[in-house]
């Protein structure tokens, strides 16, 4: 339903604006302090994350707490009416523990224990390690858990990694015993017979290692299960202390874009908001347009946004340039409000960033901050931070608003693994995220607001699905999305789908396995081309999307046969030119398509989407043309929708009105004869919600 969700925070109804703050890095400098708070009010920043990575600081030796630096900051926050995320320090624990705890440390796959250094380098199993974190967290939230600038929990800092341990390996049999039961049951699920693996012992299993086992899909596979739950774990005990003592502050982590090691949507039932760290690599080639970078950091905004289906938080992003790229460009002119506005428009209620003052050492010295080493406010980025608090200060209204998509992508982290894992038709690479984002930037360049969901969300919302090498496919999934099918849905599945089930063994029977009847196809062979291989499909004529012409493809082709459905375009060269490379299936009241081959040309999919979205009457942010590298997002409160205009093209653009009345909310105008967007602009527009008109 559409509507308005309550603020992150009872303490504050505005968006949230700040950055990581590290005090404890300016204790030879008390000047610091003061200033800073100067600062962050001139840049109208609210919220400040303190506390990652301050072990060291809170708990110089083992059971002496200094808490005293973190009294004098929050306190001085409450004076000036700034607000605190307070994290907690379990990312990177002080020396001392290290040495007398070497159990702590982790233990890489060779099975080698790491030395003291880096961050996230602990043991989520370790006895030890949980107790100090616990009595860390439970002092901290004695403390300050009713402090007045304390606004909510920063759990960790972007977990990570795994261990393999002696701990770790028990605990990973523990859980395996709890999903199998019986060793006969997982040597089944793991088709054990195969090179002699059977086990006759649950001792015997190990997790994965360079020199051990690692070629068993299914260990590997149950192997990132079991990371994901056992951080997940840890991260339900940090949170616990701090719930006890205050049940309603909210608690977040913040994770990371085009992270497979952990399947994010274990988080969601324990955290009460969701929050990431974003980026985006602008302006790599000043010659081309950066619609590419955009939509790529658009598909994650719509991801977290769609873990808990409510506004979530930009967590991390920099105000100019990152220390850890490649190469790393300054934003050109426009591009930070762009950007930062990218991720309002998607759904966030928070602009945040790492860092607010530049570290004078050590690896991150470099990295993009509010406060540069100069130490004043006179800097191009100190004025595009000050210039975004205005705006955000401007759209307050958009604060809470929801995003009503009905499309969707399926994106399962288990699929993620399992494809990144099989020894396949190009174990070169058959690039998922690549191919999930064909798909995805179609519906960006549309403007069709997109969930980005897994294989146990409710589907009837939803009016288009779209599963791009939905390699690991469950039975239930697949009769889930055939019932979605039946009740009118539009589905599109691609090459490389329906190959295999939860436990990574191939579906009996003929692939797509639990799809076949949905899709209307069977597909016998799968070829993999070379990089530089090329074939074509070329459509049939009067095929019913009224497509035309031929379109290059590369890397995969299927080799189908139809059972129901109808051939609207088939392949051009080979010895398989002319069978089936585009297929539609009718079942129920809705549609199944089916790509075959791995198209390259971004124009085919504009094309494509561009027919399924107006015959499945999906919704549209901007029910007219854009320009390529513009595009169009949506949030509403069910009685106005607020869209947001992004320009990511590089160039100047015009864009015609919709048909719809709108006010340009930054300026509070009437917006009469179109709309002008410089290069890297952004408009935000009010109207009255087209839900509440229908």
């Amino acid at each position: 339903m559409a509507g308005k969700f309550s603020p992150i925070t009872s303490k504050l109804s505005a968006f949230i604006h700040g950055a990581d703050y590290n005090p404890e890095q300016w204790f030879k400098y008390p000047e610091v302090l003061l200033e800073d708070i100067r600062l962050m009010k001139l840049a109208r920043c609210n919220v400040m994350t303190v506390g990652v990575f301050s072990w060291s600081n809170l708990e110089p030796e083992e059971g002496r707490f200094t808490f005293e630096w973190l009294d004098k900051v929050l306190d001085t926050f409450a004076d000036n009416d700034i607000y605190a995320l307070l994290a907690t320090p379990s990312g990177a624990r002080p020396a001392w523990m290290s040495v007398k705890y070497p159990e702590v440390l982790r233990v890489a796959p060779n099975r080698q224990r790491n030395l003291h250094g880096f961050r996230h380098n602990h043991c989520f199993t370790s006895p030890v390690y949980r107790e100090k974190v616990t009595i860390m967290n439970t002092r901290l939230a004695e403390r300050y858990s009713k402090h007045p600038a304390v606004i909510g929990w920063h759990i960790s800092n972007e977990y990570g990694g795994e261990c393999h341990c002696n701990y770790c390996q028990e605990a990973f049999r523990q859980w395996l015993q709890k999903k199998y039961q019986t060793l006969d049951a997982l040597n089944d699920s793991w088709w054990n017979a195969f090179w002699s693996r059977i086990y006759s012992d649950w001792s015997q299993i190990e997790s994965p290692s360079p020199n051990g086992e690692r070629l068993l899909h299914g260990l590997n596979l149950d192997w990132k299960r079991f990371v994901t739950d056992q951080t997940v774990d840890f991260c339900r005990q940090e949170i616990a202390p701090l719930k006890i003592a205050n049940a309603e502050l909210p608690v977040t982590t913040n994770m990371m874009y085009n992270f497979s090691q952990l399947d994010y949507r274990k988080f969601v039932n324990i955290l009460d908001v969701i929050s990431w760290d974003a980026y985006p690599t602008w302006h790599d080639d000043l010659s081309q347009a950066d619609d590419k970078v955009a939509a790529w950091f658009a598909f994650n905004h719509d991801m977290f946004r769609s873990l808990k289906g409510k506004p979530f938080m930009l967590m991390e992003s920099t105000p100019s340039y990152t220390n850890g790229h490649p190469v790393s460009k300054l934003k050109r002119p426009g591009m930070h409000k762009l950007s930062s506005l990218q991720a309002v428009a998607h759904g966030s209620d928070s602009v945040q960033y790492f860092q607010w003052r530049k570290s004078r050492g050590n690896t991150e010295k470099f990295h993009g901050a509010v406060i540069d080493h100069v130490g004043h406010e006179h800097t191009r980025v100190f004025r595009d931070v000050a210039t975004l608090g205005e705006t955000l200060a401007q759209i307050s209204e958009v604060q809470g608003t929801s995003t009503q998509a009905e499309a969707a992508i399926l994106f399962d982290w288990d699929n993620w693994w399992a494809v990144k894992d099989a020894m396949a038709p190009r174990n070169k690479g058959i690039h998922y995220e690549e191919t999930v984002m064909h798909h995805y930037k179609a519906l960006w360049e549309l403007g069709v607001p997109t969930d980005v969901i897994g294989s146990e969300y409710d589907l009837t919302k939803y009016k288009l699905l779209v599963a791009p090498m939905a390699y690991l496919m469950r039975e239930d999934m697949g009769a889930k999305i055939e019932q979605f099918v039946a009740r009118g849905g539009t589905f599109v599945a691609t090459y490389w789908t329906g190959i295999v089930d939860e436990h990574d063994l191939c579906h009996l029977g003929g692939f797509p396995g639990p799809l076949r009847k949905t899709l209307g196809i069977w597909a016998e062979e799968i070829e993999g081309l070379h990089d530089h291989d090329r074939n074509g499909i070329i459509f049939r004529e009067n095929n019913v999307l009224g497509m035309q012409g031929t379109y290059e493809v590369r890397e995969l082709c299927d080799l189908i046969h139809t059972e129901g459905a109808e051939v609207l375009a088939e392949y051009q060269e080979d010895f398989y030119a002319g069978r089936p490379a585009l297929t539609l299936n009718l079942l129920g009241e809705g549609k199944a398509y089916y790509l075959a081959a791995c198209v390259s040309e971004p124009t085919f999919y504009d094309s494509f989407y561009n027919r399924l979205v107006a015959e499945s009457g999906v919704r549209r942010a901007w029910n007219a043309e854009l320009p390529t590298g513009v595009t169009a997002q949506e949030r509403t409160d069910g009685n106005y929708d607020f869209v947001f205009l992004m320009n990511f093209s590089g160039k100047e653009q015009s864009i015609s009105l919709d048909g719809s009345f709108y006010t340009n909310i930054e300026t509070n105008m009437e917006v009469i004869d179109g709309i002008i967007l410089p290069s890297n602009g952004i408009a935000i527009l009010k109207r009255v919600s087209t839900a509440a008109i229908k």
